[in-house]
């Protein structure tokens, strides 16, 4: 397993490094990864000639767009080992490709540079708490969703003034740039005072010092925060919109988004998708029921 920086790409070198380094590994001794998840039974002459499925399949290895500061979701920690419920969602996808998990590559992939890294190639698909949207299908694909989130509020855990988005108006509020939620903020309430930051996580400090009244995004991630802070913050309110998360992949590769959607319907049948959250946001959040793929 490994993971790589935001901006971060190999060169030609390091790729054939790389590959060469997986051909011994090949021919070792397969005691590898962590025991966590399915061992791959999949080979590239499983899926049809010429498609990305076969294509990863042969090259035995795939590269995953992922945040890498979500708690409960996509979370980086000492040992430079990402876990959360995209992770999971992620292996499954591989593990489907004959991939093992040993070999993912994860890229840490900002809200901001979602569609560009798909676009330039630097990942095969990205599993990072990414809200489908019209807007954004016109410049990627979209497997799943497989999982509904919904915009709310975290505040200090003594704020009393602060019960919903409605009490925004004249507040700093802190949420990231090319977001759905900071959008909505704009777009929606425009009497508070957006504090546009790169990563959810750094909106930690600006709300402790009092630079910003309010956190804003998805709950799931928000849990994760207070769960990871205990006495200091609190969610306020209901959530106010409806944030389905996709699998971003190609514009236009309707084979390769279709194949994915056939192994999430598959993970919730089998076990698979409920075993992955129960195993990761479980811990904080009860298990909902997992949501129907949107064929497009």
């Amino acid at each position: 397993m490994r993971t790589r920086s935001t901006l971060r790409r190999y060169s030609a070198l390091t790729a054939a490094a790389l590959a060469a380094t997986l051909v011994l590994a090949a021919c070792g001794d397969d005691d590898g990864g962590d025991g966590g998840g399915d061992e791959p039974t999949a080979e590239a002459g499983d899926f049809p000639e010429g498609s990305t499925m076969a294509e990863l399949a042969e090259a035995g290895e795939i590269t995953v767009g992922t945040k890498f500061d979500q708690p409960l979701f996509g979370l980086v920690g000492p040992d430079d080992v990402p876990v959360g419920f995209d992770v999971e969602i992620a292996k499954i996808i591989a593990t489907e490709l004959g991939i093992s998990e040993d070999n993912i590559t994860w890229v840490e992939t900002i809200s901001a540079n979602r569609e560009s890294f798909i676009q330039e190639g630097q990942v095969d698909i990205v599993v990072a708490t990414y809200t489908i949207n019209d807007e954004r299908k016109q410049l990627v694909d979209f497997a799943g969703p497989y999982y509904v989130a919904g915009q709310t509020i975290m505040v200090l855990e003594e704020n009393t003034d602060i019960n919903g988005p409605d009490d925004l108006a004249g507040r700093a509020v802190c949420s990231v740039e090319g977001s759905t939620p900071a959008e909505n903020i704009r777009t929606n309430y425009p009497e508070a005072e957006l504090f546009p930051t790169g990563a959810y996580s750094d909106c930690l400090e600006p709300l402790r010092n009092g630079q910003v009244d309010a956190v804003t995004t998805d709950n799931v991630i928000l849990s994760g925060f207070v769960d990871q802070n205990p006495g200091e913050f609190k969610l306020v309110g209901e959530t106010f919109t409806e944030e389905p998360y996709g699998i971003g992949l190609e514009h236009g590769n309707a084979e390769f988004r279709n194949w994915i959607n056939d192994v999430l319907e598959a993970s919730y049948e089998d076990g698979r998708w409920e075993e992955a959250w129960e195993n990761t946001a479980g811990a904080v959040l009860d298990t909902p029921e997992p949501p129907e793929v949107d064929r497009y």
